[in-house]
This record gives structure tokens, sequence and C-alpha cells, in this order.
């Protein structure tokens, strides 16, 4: 049965922000929820196809989102800049009404020894894992506080994990030290918000062949066997935010695990 967009879905009348959704989990978490009647605004710095050197854009996810049925709006947001970040929120809630689900996905990345590793990407990492998804909260919480009600999902990585001493790095050291962050960040904050009906989660993906998993050499002879379908992440993002918020809440996850304790199964994503 072909992907459709039920707009009495589970999430009929919310509005989600998703970020870093030009390509990747982001986009399959946008389409996922707009499927189930979320208004989704679709984040990123890519904004058109070409504008980037790896494939998709966030206009192309609107454009199937809409195509649909569904509704969408494409936002420019560069998740290192406060002006952007500000301005992301303010438009969501200007054209759709205060936001209900925020996702931090966005994400840079470089993989290099600490010993070799420039301050300037560094600070960059920082800004766009860890500060950008703690402003971005600052900014929702003060209507979801107003309405008793709203959904913070943040999605980290297995690289949160320690690693072993033997285990030879490759580089992602920072990465790692960025994810972690983004854990505390979320069950702290989870439990602040808990009284207010709240929900903030934090969730790994496992390995997905997504365009940056590939462009990064992450999948290999080794662990291709052990790949994930990005529909699988994008139906376990989907269980996290619906529901009873106080029942569902700060938890650091994984969407192996939430489709196995929720017996889920993953719906085909719009074509």
């Amino acid at each position: 049965m072909a992907a459709t967009v039920n707009k009495d879905g589970v999430l009929a009348g919310q509005v989600a922000v998703v970020t870093g959704a030009s390509r990747g989990i982001g986009e399959a978490i946008a389409i996922r929820y707009a499927m189930e009647g979320a208004k989704v605004v679709v984040s990123a710095r890519t904004v058109n196809e070409g504008d980037h050197m790896l494939p998709g854009s966030i206009s192309s996810v609107v454009e199937r989102i809409n195509d649909a049925g569904g509704e969408a709006m494409a936002v420019r947001c560069d998740l290192g800049n406060s002006e952007d970040r500000e301005a992301l929120i303010r438009t969501t809630d200007e054209a759709f009404g205060p936001v209900d689900i925020l996702v931090n996905n966005a994400a840079v990345t470089y993989f290099i020894p600490v010993q070799d590793f420039p301050e300037r990407r560094f600070k960059l990492m920082l800004e766009v894992q860890v500060y950008g998804p703690f402003h971005l909260a600052q900014l929702v919480l003060p209507k979801m506080r107003e309405r008793q009600a709203g959904r913070i999902l943040n999605i980290s990585s297995h690289a949160a994990l320690h690693p072993k001493a033997d285990s030879g790095g490759r580089g992602g050291t920072v990465y790692g030290m960025c994810k972690a962050a983004l854990e505390r960040f979320t069950t702290g904050l989870a439990s602040e918000v808990y009284a207010d009906k709240i929900a903030v989660n934090v969730i790994s993906p496992g390995l997905v062949a997504t365009p940056g998993v590939l462009h990064h050499g992450l999948v290999n002879e080794s662990n291709k066997d052990n790949v994930t379908p990005v529909e699988h992440m994008a139906e376990a993002c989907l269980r996290l935010v619906h529901g009873d918020a106080q029942q569902m809440t700060g938890r650091i996850t994984y969407a192996a695990d939430m489709l196995k304790e929720f017996n889920l199964e993953a719906a085909e994503l719009l074509a």
C-alpha cells in the first residue's frame, strides 16, 4: 500500500520543527510526522538541490509532503547562528502557530584526532550540536509551558557511549563528546519540565546509510549487515512524540529498542 498523508493522524493539529531535514534522518522524520497530520517546518541550510555536494534539500522535502496532501514549509536555518535560530521559531509561530514538537537533528561533524582538532571547528560543533538545541529549547519552552504540553526530541548517536581504550578511535572524540552532552541536557531538561507535561527525550538511530554517513565512510564491509533502514528511525521518533508526555520522557533510547518495546512496524515513507 502506497504511503499517504492522514490529516487525522496521531499528530493532527500539531506543529513540528525538524532541523537538519534536507536529507537523511531529518528528512525521514519530517515526512513521517507530516504523514500523521502534523504541520511541519522543514529546516536546514540546503534550500535547493545543488546547493550542497550531497543530494537533498528542504525545498524538495516540502514539495514531497505538500504534493501528497500534507502541510509543510521550508525555512533556511544555519544552526550555528543565533539569529537564524530565533528566526526559525518566530517564522514557525507566525505561519503555523506555536511549536508543539521540536526535533533537534542538525549536526556538523569533523572526524579529526584531538591533537590536530582546530579550535574553530571544535567551537562550531559545540554550537550546532549542543548550544543550538539548548537555545531552540529556550525559545519554544515558554509557550509549551503556557499550554502545559510539548515535545522536544534530540537526536544522538552511539558515539555518546564511552569507547574502550583499545578500540582504535578514528577521530570521533569531539563528536562523541557533543552527543554525550546532548544526552545529559535531555535528561536534565526532562526533569525540569516534567510538571509542565513537556516530554524531552533523546534517541540514537544505530547505523543508517544516510548521505552523510556514506560520505564519511562509516559503512564498511565489517558493519554493512547492521545498517538500519531510515524508516525504522522515523517510526521510533514518531512514537516518542505522542501519547502521555509524563509516561514517555527522560529517555535515552535507541531506534531498535523502541521498535521492539512498542512492537512497531515501520511505515513506508512518501515517495
